[in-house]
């Protein structure tokens, strides 16, 4: 009787891998891109070069020598241009989400159409608090 008992939880052990045996390849590729970038951070330090000098900790400009301060605010650097970048990149995200919606939108029917209004209406809100907050003056 035991010798039958072991086969049937051998079978059903059996029949329950075969599920997982797909995912395998997923979980060695995560192993193995962990691996990766631990060694990557671990061995760059006993690796690389270790004497610096001042030319190599120094900010680098274009080829330019680097000045003290920014020519422009005094001694502060502007932030419109990061102020852009970053509404350039919110609204970038927005296309990307519209995207899918114009390719299935036959598909999603009205419950899409309902959802990718209500997208839009909150990046609309968005962008008209952008504007009224002076996040799109050039002065």
């Amino acid at each position: 009787m035991l010798p039958v008992l072991a086969q049937a939880e051998t079978a059903g052990a059996a029949a329950a891998a075969p599920g997982l045996k797909v995912y395998l390849p997923l979980v060695l590729l995560f192993v193995l891109a962990a691996a990766f970038a631990l060694l990557s951070v671990l061995l760059g330090p006993m690796v690389g070069p270790s004497r610096y000098n001042k030319a190599k900790t120094s900010a680098y400009e274009c080829g330019i020598e680097p000045s003290p301060q920014p020519l422009v605010g005094g001694g502060r650097m502007p932030v419109a241009y990061y102020i852009t970048a970053m509404l350039f990149i919110l609204f970038d995200i927005e296309m990307v989400f519209l995207y899918p919606f114009a390719v299935n939108a036959n598909a999603l029917g009205v419950f899409g159409l309902v959802e990718i209004v209500l997208f839009i209406v909150t990046v609309g809100f968005a962008y008209a608090y952008v504007w009224r907050r002076g996040g799109l003056d050039w002065n």
